[in-house]
């Protein structure tokens, strides 16, 4: 129970390194171990049960190495996995740990932002079909209306750096167009996937003038701050050397080699079988 580690943060592949990089901006003083199941990503398109047995191997896997506490830095594990992780197997797996996501952080805060009451999500198509974003946003603001439109090419086009040539500027403009047709009052888009906020700035630029575009990075890394100072029990078990270790399932001289591109850091990775 007073075992102390870093902070976990787990994601399918490569876009939970922009939550942990908004983190650590904000948390510089904490040890945090980062782990990609790059091998077996994407996980958009998997069911729940695959999704749900992944992530808990992965959330077991950063337990063993000392982590009190796990972010599940990817929409589609929070939305798929992580209930039922808190509810079924944190009681008699590590009861005095803790696993959070990035689903609850964003709702909490997106209503307030929305002066119309019209929101839009982007999102991988599993976390759409799951209907998290619709669900936990009506619970802090149930007036607002949210509608979703399932991107399914957008994370290969942003691992193979695909994203910002012509054919994948395509790919971006038909989704968001697709979603703006749903409902041309929405004045929020949320970038409902890690890896999104790589091309955050070019959304941007295309939407309409009035028309925010979220992240949830800064968001994750507040309430996260927030989270900590709340519960100390937990907090103080949160090693604080500033130091940063990367796992992978992939090889690690291709995930080092893209990892760099997300972070701007040079990485030194160790693999790990699943």
């Amino acid at each position: 129970m007073n075992l102390t580690g870093p902070i976990g943060v787990f994601d399918s592949g490569y876009g939970g390194l922009t939550v942990l990089k908004e983190i650590r901006n904000r948390l510089p003083q904490y040890d945090f171990l980062y782990l990609g199941d790059n091998a077996r990503s994407p996980y958009g398109n998997r069911s729940f049960d695959v999704v749900y047995e992944y992530t808990l191997e992965a959330v077991n896997e950063l337990f063993s190495r000392g982590c009190p506490l796990v972010i599940l830095a990817c929409n589609t594990a929070s939305a798929k996995a992580l209930r039922t992780i808190q509810q079924n197997d944190l009681p008699h797996l590590a009861p005095h740990n803790r696993v959070l996501g990035v689903i609850r952080p964003s709702t909490e805060v997106i209503g307030a932002m929305t002066k119309t009451g019209h929101v839009g999500v982007l999102a991988t198509e599993g976390t759409v079909r799951s209907e998290s974003y619709v669900i936990e946003l009506h619970k802090f603001s149930p007036d607002t209306r949210v509608v979703q439109q399932a991107c399914p090419m957008w994370v290969p086009l942003i691992e193979n750096g695909s994203h910002m040539t012509d054919a994948g500027k395509v790919f971006i403009q038909d989704d968001v167009n697709a979603l703006l047709r749903q409902d041309p009052k929405i004045d929020v888009i949320v970038l409902g996937c890690t890896h999104y906020p790589l091309i955050s700035d070019y959304i941007q630029q295309i939407v309409p003038e009035g028309i925010q575009v979220i992240s949830q990075g800064p968001i994750v890394a507040e309430k996260l701050e927030s989270y900590l100072i709340a519960h100390p029990e937990i907090e103080n078990r949160c090693l604080k050397n500033g130091k940063i270790q990367f796992l992978t399932s992939e090889n690690t001289d291709v995930f080092n080699a893209k990892a760099q591109g997300f972070l701007g850091i040079e990485i030194f990775s160790e693999h790990v079988h699943f």
